[in-house]
């Protein structure tokens, strides 16, 4: 199994291939990047940040480092690995873009599952900078950019796989990016996922949405797959990680917040959906002009 860094950017600014020069990225008209020190690469241009510091901060990276490392959501790794490394992935290399990477877990745990005799070119893209740079320092191999899913520094039909995993989807631009054919790995919650867990922590639980999803435009839904598995967590600390990492964080009450904080144990339910979309071939991607 080889890892090795997706090269395929595109300049945030124009759209036109960034190619790397020493420590920096450089497109044609001059627009230069620098690589970080510690191995990463921002492509967030300023006009695209709605705060200084967008997206996870330094403490809910560290929350999620902790808690994805002790194996808690290996049951979920282990189901987008098979759907990354299934039919139509013989071929190396395979190119694969894990959009909203966070600290990087998932694409340290698919580079482990790749076979010998695979090269995986990787590329975790996220607008935190704190997560891009906790995941540069977990692992060299791939390429780490900090910028947004809505406008990918990643040139048109150049990845085979795109990742999108408890993150925010944007189609076109996955199918901008994706070749035609090419496979999007999506994970959600599903209507039971830490069900204990919401109890304590809202008054009332909203009724889950039963409506099936229309495909996205641009795809079709190859398979969908339900991963349900027990959780226990058995300190306070793993129960706060856990609730750092999602959006329950910001959106429970205070006296929420405050029960979850005197719990010493927890057994919650995981309930995630992953669905299999591929890139429907015919649709030409839009030009990267368009989307800098």
């Amino acid at each position: 199994m080889s890892i090795e860094p997706f090269l395929a950017l595109a300049c945030p600014l124009d759209g036109e291939p960034l190619i790397q020069t020493g420590t920096a990225w450089c497109c044609p008209a001059g627009h230069n990047f620098d690589v970080a020190r510690q191995g990463y690469t921002h492509l967030l241009p300023v006009q695209n940040k709605r705060s200084r510091h967008p997206g996870d901060s330094k403490e809910m990276v560290a929350a999620r480092r902790r808690f994805l490392n002790s194996g808690c959501y290996q049951p979920i790794a282990d189901a987008v690995n098979r759907a990354v490394l299934g039919e139509g992935a013989d071929e190396p290399p395979l190119r694969c873009l894990d959009a909203g990477c966070g600290e990087g877990y998932y694409l340290r745990e698919l580079g482990e599952a790749c076979p010998e005799g695979k090269t995986l070119e990787a590329l975790g893209v996220d607008i935190s900078k704190w997560a891009v740079l906790a995941a540069a320092k977990q692992d060299k191999r791939p390429a780490w950019v900090v910028a947004t899913n809505a406008r990918l520094p990643v040139l048109s039909a150049s990845v085979d796989r795109v990742l999108c995993l408890f993150g925010f989807p944007v189609y076109a631009e996955f199918a901008r990016v994706l070749k035609p054919g090419g496979l999007l790995i999506q994970v959600d919650a599903g209507p039971e996922h830490l069900r204990e867990l919401r109890e304590i922590i809202y008054p009332t639980l909203k009724p889950e949405k039963t409506a099936v999803p229309e495909d996205p435009e641009g795809f079709i839904t190859l398979s969908t797959a339900t991963e349900r598995f027990p959780l226990a967590l058995d300190s306070q600390e793993r129960i706060a990680d856990l609730l750092a990492m999602t959006p329950h964080l910001y959106r429970a009450p205070v006296e929420g917040l405050e029960r979850a904080a005197a719990l010493t144990s927890l057994a919650v339910t995981v309930d995630v959906r992953l669905t299999c979309y591929q890139c429907v071939p015919g649709n030409p991607p839009l030009d990267e002009k368009e989307n800098a």
